[in-house]
């Protein structure tokens, strides 16, 4: 060979070696799911026992916390155009009888209601989201593509009972996102905020309160379970306000099982052939307020629960203390340990 076509087998060598280093792709790094821990949720302040919603992500050992009063309604990033009210907010709805918000005001049908939760009346429950997480289910209905078929609905939260402080708003589609029209309902200045979907969320949040949108909750594949403030069942039918609510991220496809304990099967002995036997539940409240009590112990030691995660990871967990009786834990502080039982 030449030297000429040396030098142009070099450089041809040379060319296909720098092609190949910028068409590789960088190795991908796959972290492992956490093979469990202890983890302490900060649910309170100095202020309240019961300030921040508390999220954990069971495969990475993570919690994060939102300001419950962040935000009213969270409107759904997926296919649906849901509403969501924020029950660790104490937000209730009613509907009005008008699509047209500029003509409601505080004398219209819909006012005389009581916007506060009344535990003796089951007709209260239609004032509020189910406490089970069905999205069908929600104190506001899906947002009709007619908009002639969307109502004004009046908003109250905890601090806004008295009716010169309701919102009135009047949610649209707006293409692939939403427009809202709000204001106080004795005001006659509409504000307008236009709300794109995230599909990395659950659900894009709106504090009607700052007039913009906010982020409250983790991406959808980043938490697993919340501790809250929130809105569940009296028992009698009606809806009443509730310190320590446990909810599964049921909209990104988490699900738990609970698990009564006998002479033979305890958290330690539960192990992975146990698994077969279980029938997990998607609904938001498959944990909700059966783990504890506020009398007694506190924390029920006869029980645990098995959570399997949006990428199938499969975990018992049982909490430790919650600060109420005898378990000698902090109210607001809720504690529970994990451990890994089936890698997704």
């Amino acid at each position: 060979m030449n030297k000429l076509n040396s030098m142009i087998a070099i450089a041809a060598l040379t060319i296909s070696f720098t092609a190949c280093k910028k068409t590789s792709e960088e190795p991908i790094i796959v972290v492992p799911p956490s093979d469990g821990a202890t983890l302490t949720l900060s649910g309170k302040t100095a202020e309240s026992n019961y300030a921040n919603i508390v999220y954990a992500d069971l495969s990475t050992d993570k919690s994060a916390v939102a300001d419950r009063k962040s935000f009213n309604f969270g409107l759904t990033s997926d296919s649906r155009f849901r509403v969501v009210l924020n029950a660790a907010y104490q937000t209730t709805a009613v509907v009005t009888t008008k699509t047209d918000i500029a003509t409601v005001t505080v004398s219209d049908p819909g006012t005389t209601v009581n916007l506060n939760h009344d535990i003796t009346d089951p007709a209260t429950v239609s004032l509020v989201d189910n406490w089970d997480g069905d999205i069908t289910k929600t104190a506001i209905p899906e947002i009709s593509a007619t908009d002639a078929e969307n109502k004004v609905f009046l908003i109250s939260f905890e601090g806004s009972k008295d009716k010169d402080k309701w919102f009135k708003i009047k949610i649209s589609r707006n293409g692939a996102g939403y427009k809202i029209q709000y204001a106080r309902l004795g005001e006659t200045a509409i504000k307008t905020l236009d709300v794109a979907k995230n599909a990395d969320f659950n659900l894009v949040f709106v504090s009607l309160e700052n007039n913009k949108t906010v982020t409250a909750e983790p991406k959808k594949s980043e938490w697993d379970l919340a501790w809250s403030y929130g809105t569940y069942n009296s028992g009698l039918g009606s809806p009443y306000w509730f310190q320590d609510y446990i909810a599964i991220n049921n909209l990104a496809g988490v699900s738990a099982a609970e698990i009564l304990t006998t002479s033979t099967l305890t958290y330690t002995t539960f192990a992975e052939s146990n698994l077969a036997a279980l029938t997990f539940l998607t609904s938001k409240d498959a944990i909700g307020s059966k783990w504890r009590s506020t009398t007694g112990t506190g924390i029920k030691t006869d029980r645990f629960y098995v959570v399997k995660d949006s990428a199938g990871n499969i975990y018992k967990l049982r909490f430790v203390s919650m600060g109420v009786g005898s378990d000698g834990g902090e109210r607001g502080k809720p504690v529970f340990e994990y451990k890994l039982l089936k890698k997704g």
